[in-house]
């Protein structure tokens, strides 16, 4: 970059400086050209007022007297015939220009005087060499002024690049000089922000790592302690005890690997889900069916109508049920669903009667693996067993892994939707309706 630009400057500024100096020497020429004419015009005035002051040649000067018939007087050819301007002539035996002009004698005929250029062609061949010396100077000067000007300039940008070269997976607390207010400044605070970024999703990914195999260690360690237990005292243990329980902690185990694998997909998958019409009505209806045939809980559908989006059918049925389970985990003794839609927008509503949530955790618990539960237990026996939100120490210090409503989050924010806790503990979802033409369309289809 900073060769081009140094030849690029050159360039344009040689091209400028030669075309400068054809017009600097055309422009003088004809400026000199013109005193001698003036010159020449205001002698041959001076000399056709006194005809008897003309004196014989001269070595600064050629007068020529002309008669009535058009004759030089005192013989000779006549040189030229400048009529009422100048002309340019080269007389025989000078080897030099003149420069002509003519007056009219009063008694008739004509006095014509030429001037020598030789003082404007000498001026003029010495800008020229001064021009053919100056004009590659100031070229180099502009280079090295350029080159210097521009190593200053990109002298920080250097200094960036070097500095985030050195920047490794395990430095991205490292930060790039950006004390200036131009806009290398400006690129410099763009790279810390991307380094801070980088450095929050690598914090992330870290916890993340950490918190799923903390998870993962719990069902493990359960399974090895009830295996060691019964290897050791195998009268104490039956098959069917110790069955059930790796059968339980197995299920937990899938349930978490499952969730790993539908946030692993989601963070891969940055593609818009499919554009189909789905009814998150329904959905909301059998998700609720399948609460009130597993939980004791009562479960609310009053609230419910119409409410078509568009999306992936699957994906909107795991926000329902994600959103369900967490609401049934944490309810004292019921749950409701509601939908609506208003304003081109579909609205999902999961409200249950347990503690709530604080209003300090109400953005935190959609992160992953966040559980608001002071004892981090939970009760294998909860349905689905995904993540959680509010009621912090809810009855049984049940808990999740953390995950449900981070994929929650991660379903709705692929629909260009929206989800916030709203109240004590209403968990809102909002989505983009699918448009009234649709609509029609769907309806006409049906009947």
């Amino acid at each position: 970059m900073r060769i081009r630009v140094t030849l690029a400057a050159v360039l344009v500024v040689g091209f400028a400086l030669v075309a400068g100096a054809l017009v600097l020497v055309a422009l003088l020429g004809s400026v000199l050209t013109d005193q001698v004419c003036r010159a020449a015009q205001d002698r041959a005035a001076q000399l056709a007022a006194a005809p008897a002051a003309v004196a014989g040649p001269s070595s600064t000067e050629i007068v020529q007297v002309i008669d009535r018939a058009g004759h030089v007087t005192g013989g000779g050819s006549r040189l030229a015939s400048p009529g009422t301007g100048c002309v340019r002539v080269e007389p025989p035996g000078h080897g030099e220009d003149f420069v002509f002009a003519a007056a009219v004698v009063p008694s008739g005929g004509e006095v014509v005087v030429g001037r020598p250029l030789v003082d404007v062609l000498d001026s003029t061949r010495f800008v020229r060499r001064v021009l053919v010396v100056g004009v590659p100077l100031m070229a180099v000067i502009v280079a090295g002024v350029t080159w210097v000007v521009t190593g200053r300039v990109l002298a920080p940008v250097t200094a960036i690049r070097r500095e985030v070269d050195a920047i490794s997976a395990t430095e991205l607390h490292r930060r790039v000089p950006a004390r200036r207010a131009d806009e290398i400044g400006r690129l410099a605070r763009t790279m810390n922000r991307m380094l801070d970024r980088l450095q929050r999703a690598q914090q992330s990914q870290n916890r993340f790592v950490s918190d799923a195999s903390h998870e993962l260690r719990s069902p493990i360690a359960a399974i090895r302690q009830h295996a060691e237990v019964a290897l050791a005292h195998p009268e104490r243990t039956g098959v069917g005890e110790l069955a059930a329980t790796v059968l339980a902690e197995d299920l937990r185990m899938q349930h978490l690997v499952d969730d790993l694998l539908q946030l692993a997909r989601s963070d891969e998958q940055r593609s818009a889900p499919p554009d189909l019409p789905v009814d998150l009505d329904d959905l909301v209806l059998a998700e609720a069916k399948t609460l009130r045939a597993a939980t004791s809980v009562a479960v609310d559908t009053t609230a419910v109508s119409a409410g078509q989006v568009r999306g992936d059918e699957a994906q909107l049925a795991r926000l329902v049920r994600n959103l369900g389970s967490n609401a049934a985990r944490h309810a004292r003794t019921g749950i409701s669903f509601g939908v609506a839609e208003a304003d081109g927008v579909v609205v999902l509503t999961v409200s249950d009667d347990g503690p709530g949530i604080p209003a300090a955790d109400r953005e935190r618990v959609f992160e992953r693996f966040v559980r608001l539960d002071a004892a981090r237990t939970r009760n294998i026996g909860d349905a689905g067993d995904l993540g959680d939100t509010g009621g912090a120490g809810s009855a049984g210090g049940a808990g999740g892994a953390g995950l449900g409503l981070a994929i929650a989050a991660g379903i709705v924010d692929r629909h260009r939707g929206a989800i916030r806790v709203t109240g004590r503990s209403t968990l809102e979802v909002r989505l983009p309706a699918v448009s009234a033409c649709s609509n029609s369309g769907r309806s006409a289809g049906e009947g």
